[in-house]
């Protein structure tokens, strides 16, 4: 099997103050991107119409605009999809309208504006009490996931691991939804699923690199906690990086070739990959070192077995 083999030890844990105050930077920037800017929610969240048409030449959104505005539809936010001759038009629920009436409103204003022919592509309608409870419902399934991964790897592990296990997808949940609310990205329920395979990419590889932490710390006598560390993270690199090249050129094809209505869960794995590598390295090693991990917390407690005490009085 391919596996690249490094000589020496990789220093990681030297550059962890500054890792971690980068991480701190970003992570503050995404808070305040979100209390400012906040997450540009899709049609399943807010609700309301979705209405997809087709030009035959390329399309100014600005005359799109415009033409939907004399029309009565001036909350209407229009934008490319795909191409210059898609074009994405969402509305705001309307009360006592139905979506076929709406779409062929709008379809009707804009055959007959000088712009060439125009066909509907498609049309979708979510209500706004279905936006809501999605919301929730997301929240909800991902801060649910948080507490079972804590769970799990405070019984498998140690609860240094545990803290710094958690903390680190925390750190990969919040920084991808800042970068969401920073680019204004669209974020729907296939972004949300994206983020929920963040936290279980990132899981995953901090699992493995906190089980090859704990053999070390078992199986080598000397070196402090921090060369030790070191260590466990060199030789899980060749793994790291070969897993992780795998995913981005999967995920650099549906990027690219995978069309608009993927759009937003090939960024948001594509970044999540990226982040979630940094933070097994970086923010759950360095948390768990931070708190205090040593040789006698992995020990484990040696079993009395069964009669020790008779044969001892013999």
């Amino acid at each position: 099997m391919f596996a690249i083999r490094f000589k020496e030890t990789v220093a990681f844990m030297k550059m962890r103050k500054v890792a971690m105050a980068f991480s701190a930077v970003l992570m503050l920037a995404s808070v305040a991107s979100l209390a400012t800017n906040k997450l540009n929610f899709g049609l399943d969240f807010t609700g309301g119409t979705l209405i997809e048409v087709g030009f035959e030449q390329p399309a100014e959104l600005k005359l799109v605009r415009a033409e939907l505005d004399s029309a009565g539809f001036g909350d209407a936010v229009v934008q490319h999809f795909g191409s210059s001759k898609e074009v994405l038009i969402r509305l705001q629920p309307r009360e006592n309208v139905k979506a076929a009436e709406i779409g062929d409103s709008i379809l009707k204003s804009l055959q007959q504006a000088d712009m060439g022919k125009v066909e509907m592509r498609r049309i979708e309608f979510v209500g706004p009490n279905v936006g809501q409870e999605l919301t929730e419902q997301g929240g909800l399934a991902m801060l649910t996931a948080l507490i079972c991964i804590l769970i799990y790897v405070a019984f498998r592990f140690e609860y240094r691991f545990a803290l710094g296990s958690v903390l680190a997808l925390a750190h990969d949940v919040l920084l991808t939804l800042g970068l969401f609310s920073i680019l204004q990205l669209e974020f729907d329920l296939t972004v949300l699923a994206a983020v929920l395979a963040v936290i279980g990419y990132s899981l995953n590889d901090t699992i493995v690199v906190s089980d090859r932490i704990r053999e070390n710390f078992r199986r080598l006598r000397k070196g402090s906690p921090e060369e030790i560390i070191n260590i466990s993270l060199t030789q899980t690199l060749s793994r790291t990086m070969i897993t992780s090249v795998t995913t981005i050129l999967v995920l650099l094809a549906l990027f690219f070739k995978g069309g608009a209505l993927i759009h937003g869960f090939a960024t948001a794995l594509l970044f999540g990959v990226f982040i979630g590598t940094y933070s097994s390295v970086y923010v759950a090693s360095s948390i768990a070192l931070a708190l205090g991990i040593s040789k006698e917390d992995l020990i484990p407690t040696p079993v009395e077995k069964e009669g020790a005490d008779q044969d001892a009085l013999v």
